[in-house]
């Protein structure tokens, strides 16, 4: 969830998250960091080099959706510092 007072890109957010160990998918997102395209900070964060898998789920109703999770054991990118 976002702390009050800080301020974060929605990649960092979402980035974050997943190097938590956490998954994520497009209601979570919404809801914990009002990210409404996840899919395209998906696509963002695996430009830059990040292994992220995607799980396709179906709810009771037959709806599917994505749900998203950082694969473990592979070598992350270079940090980019900010100035």
């Amino acid at each position: 969830m976002l702390s009050p007072g800080r301020y974060n890109s929605q990649a960092d957010n979402i980035l974050k998250h997943l190097m938590d160990g956490h998954s994520i998918n497009p209601l979570d997102a919404l809801e914990q960091y009002g990210v409404f395209r996840l899919a395209a900070v998906i696509h963002n964060l695996r430009a830059r080099g990040y292994k992220i898998k995607t799980k396709k789920i179906s709810n009771k109703r037959g709806k599917s959706f994505a749900s998203y999770k950082l694969e473990t054991n592979v070598v992350m990118p270079a940090a980019r510092y900010r100035r």
